[in-house]
């Protein structure tokens, strides 16, 4: 007999180097339902599965997704579905994240080139005004 195993918000917090206030907004947010227990309910109780979901909610933020996207990714993993349309699903929100990041990489390196270009101009209206001070 296995028994289940069970994480405070401590726990959690401690493991995924979060604050206690993070993992009550990925609460709020619907991503972990912990069970309550406790005077009036205060103590929260998270399951192998809210942990679970807390480690692909947090992957889900490094790719960049917003905290809707990872729920919704994360919540068609929960159903009992055919895998089939939850794979499309997240197939198509990461075309769409890796479209939105390619085109921010267009702007950076546009960006980039820009800085470099107004870098050579000063360093060389630089060097042109040294060379006027100093006589030769």
């Amino acid at each position: 007999m296995t028994a289940s195993l069970s994480f405070t918000i401590s726990d959690l917090a401690r493991e995924f180097d979060l604050t206690t206030r993070a993992i009550r907004f990925y609460e709020d947010m619907g991503l972990l339902q912990p069970q309550r227990a406790g005077p009036g309910g205060r103590n929260r109780i998270y399951s192998a599965r809210d942990r679970t979901r807390l480690k692909l909610t947090l992957r889900a933020k490094r790719l960049g997704l917003s905290l809707t996207e990872a729920r919704d990714i994360i919540d068609m993993y929960d159903s009992p579905r055919d895998t089939g349309p939850q794979l499309k699903k997240f197939l198509d929100v990461l075309a769409a994240h890796r479209k939105a990041l390619e085109e921010q990489m267009a702007d950076l390196v546009a960006n980039l080139d820009e800085v470099k270009a107004h870098e050579r101009e000063a360093r060389a209206l630089l060097a042109k005004s040294e060379k006027v001070r100093s006589p030769a």
